[in-house]
């Protein structure tokens, strides 16, 4: 083999090697800053690309993928003087590599250190009360000034959460003295609200009571009047007709009528709860018997009214 040929092999493989260092392949998810001659040129997204060996450089391997940061734990005095410990974690994505790598030094240090300051900041302009009941606007506030710092940088905050918020211990024990102040004040306001509404209930229901009471009451009064009523009229009516038979010269009518009135005044003494002697006809033949004389006494006085009627001298004799 020959000088020349030798020389060929040669500069075949440097080219080889050199095509080989200028290759470069970008994983999914990260971007990388390519440097010529130590100045920034462009910016190489996922993929296979080549690069001019010994003039161009990787400068920078950015994640572009969203990324999560713990802000450590520190104290904060509210606006009311209460000192409480705080601490919370930041979402961010970088959006331009080229400035994220040379707009700021540190980026992850730069955006610790820019919320911790905010969150001291937007912390201690709030009463205690409203730090531990409003997280929702501390972590707006948070968002809207540290996004609005690193825009710049070509970083996106997503997201800012306060983790967690520990008060003094002393202000833990009165606030809990006070929930369960509270929570027994709603309790006996309870009670009394359903003691009151059972007494509403209660004297609904004897109201209620006393109306229908009264109402059956009257009722009943009109029935027993009516009856009373119906009563005396068929008495009446009984009494007329006796009246009539009388006239009419019927002496059972007579006997019907007293023995009636006999038996009840028999059957009311017999009802009293009294100790009682009677001395009376009894049996029923002795009633009957009774009841024959009064007939008799009767026929005999309707005797002697008729001859009287008759000898009354007429006026034209």
């Amino acid at each position: 083999m020959d000088t020349f040929s030798i020389f060929v092999i040669a500069v075949v493989l440097v080219m080889v090697i050199i095509l080989f260092m200028g290759a470069l392949t970008v994983r999914q998810g990260y971007t990388y800053t390519v440097q010529r001659l130590g100045r920034y040129t462009k910016t190489l997204q996922p993929g296979f690309h080549i690069i001019i060996p010994f003039i161009d450089r990787v400068g920078s391997k950015v994640s572009m993928m969203e990324r999560v940061l713990d802000i450590p734990s520190q104290e904060v005095i509210t606006k009311d003087n209460a000192m409480v410990r705080a601490d919370g974690v930041v979402f961010f994505q970088v959006l331009d590599a080229a400035k994220a790598t040379y707009e700021v030094n540190d980026m992850i240090l730069a955006i610790l250190n820019l919320t911790m300051t905010n969150l001291r900041t937007v912390m201690g302009s709030m009463d205690l009360d409203a730090l531990l009941s409003q997280r929702d606007s501390i972590n707006g506030r948070l968002l809207d000034v540290v996004d609005g710092a690193t825009q710049p940088w070509g970083i996106k905050i997503t997201r800012i959460e306060i983790k967690d918020i520990e008060p003094p211990r002393d202000i833990v024990e009165a606030m809990a003295r006070q929930m369960k102040a509270e929570r027994e004040k709603r309790a006996n306001i309870l009670d009394a609200e359903g003691f009151r509404q059972a007494e509403i209930l209660r004297a609904e229901g004897e109201k209620q009571g006393a109306i229908l009471e009264a109402e059956g009451r009257r009722e009943a009064a009109f029935r027993d009047a009516e009856a009373r009523e119906r009563e005396a009229q068929a008495e009446a009516k009984a009494t007329a007709m006796v009246s009539d038979a009388i006239a009419n010269g019927d002496p059972q009518a007579i006997n019907y009528f007293i023995a009636q009135k006999y038996v009840e005044t028999l059957g009311q003494f017999a009802n009293s709860p009294n100790e009682k002697l009677v001395f009376m006809p009894l049996e029923a033949s002795g009633v009957i018997g009774a009841l024959g004389g009064m007939t008799d006494m009767l026929k005999n006085i309707s005797k002697d009214i008729k001859p009287v009627s008759g000898s009354v001298p007429r006026s034209g004799s």
